[in-house]
């Protein structure tokens, strides 16, 4: 049997650069698809901290809070037109994921917060403060010490299909943990760990993207009609949604944003290396650097979300907010 040649071995050097240009372009589009969805996400009705009063004392159980908020979503053309910019950047990060590795291309997605802090600041017509700037900095270096320093962007695997599986449900109990924690919860907590678990399922939809677009590719249309990773993909990407518009909905967009892009490049890094039999660092040059690296893409993902043009109260009427009860995180934009 013909062993099919991937572009990788021949030209590592162009096959990476094409992969990191990709996987910067579909974090672009996913920052401009979240600052679409989070305002439209504002204009709806979304109340999972319902808890109990003297003249309600129901608490509604956040799954179904969150479809009847996607329910509402599908009537805003600003959402649907967010939606189809996500659409884009998923086929973008796919590409990214064909021609490189599921630990490279989804620690690159942090740079999300690098695109949403002047998407918020242009909603809010408000500049940003010098230390969301430093923490846009500490983001950019810790993108460059992890692409520059050999060793710790892993550049080749093979996928373990037995792993794969023992991941997804692992992950399936670790989501549904997180939404049932976050039932009742102040809306800052709810929405944080409602983003959390959004961001394991993006981690998951990446290693099934991966699956997926190798099938499509190599085997064609009818065995990967037959196969599970892309059944897989789709029920994990649409409660990766579902979740996503709750966070955007219950707080402002760079909280949201960074809770999934701490969450998504971190649990994509993990599974990138235990389900695709990739070497981990390990001599002590390289170990550092992944170490100073995610140090510093924490850092500032951190501190842009606590940048003042998005903290929760500053400046909007609170006579005047629509679709947010009074309890409610209100974005100072």
């Amino acid at each position: 049997m013909r062993r099919s040649t991937r572009p990788v071995v021949s030209q590592p050097g162009t096959l990476v650069l094409l992969a990191v240009s990709l996987g910067l372009l579909a974090a672009f589009l996913f920052a401009g698809s979240a600052s679409l969805q989070q305002h439209a996400a504002h204009e709806v009705e979304y109340s999972p901290h319902v808890g109990r009063t003297a003249g309600d004392r129901r608490r509604p159980a956040v799954f179904v809070a969150l479809f009847r908020l996607v329910r509402s979503l599908l009537r805003s053309k600003l959402w649907l037109f967010g939606w189809t910019t996500n659409l884009v950047g998923f086929l973008v990060q796919a590409a990214a994921l064909h021609f490189g590795t599921v630990a490279l291309v989804q620690p690159l997605l942090v740079t999300q917060l690098l695109f949403s802090l002047p998407m918020a600041s242009a909603w809010c017509r408000r500049w940003p403060h010098k230390r969301d700037w430093a923490a846009a900095g500490a983001i950019c270096a810790g993108l460059a010490v992890f692409l520059a320093v050999r060793g710790v962007a892993p550049l080749e695997g093979t996928p373990d299909r037995r792993l794969v599986l023992v991941s997804g449900f692992s992950l399936l109990i670790i989501v549904g943990l997180l939404m049932l924690i976050s039932t009742g919860r102040r809306p800052l907590v709810h929405g944080t760990v409602i983003a959390v678990a959004a961001g394991l399922c993006f981690a998951f939809s990446a290693v099934l993207m991966k699956l997926t677009t190798d099938d499509l590719i190599h085997r064609g249309v009818g065995a990967t009609a037959r196969d599970w990773p892309g059944y897989a993909l789709a029920v994990s990407t649409l409660t990766g949604l579902v979740l996503e518009q709750g966070a955007f909905a219950a707080g402002s967009l760079p909280a949201a944003v960074a809770a999934m892009t701490i969450t998504n490049p971190l649990a994509s890094y993990v599974l990138g290396v235990l389900a695709f039999h990739v070497m981990p660092p390990t001599s002590p040059g390289a170990v550092a650097g992944l170490a100073g690296a995610g140090v510093l893409l924490f850092a500032g993902a951190v501190g842009l979300a606590h940048s003042p043009i998005v903290r929760p109260g500053a400046s909007r009427d609170p006579g005047r907010t629509p679709g947010v009860t009074a309890a409610s995180p209100q974005s100072s934009c």
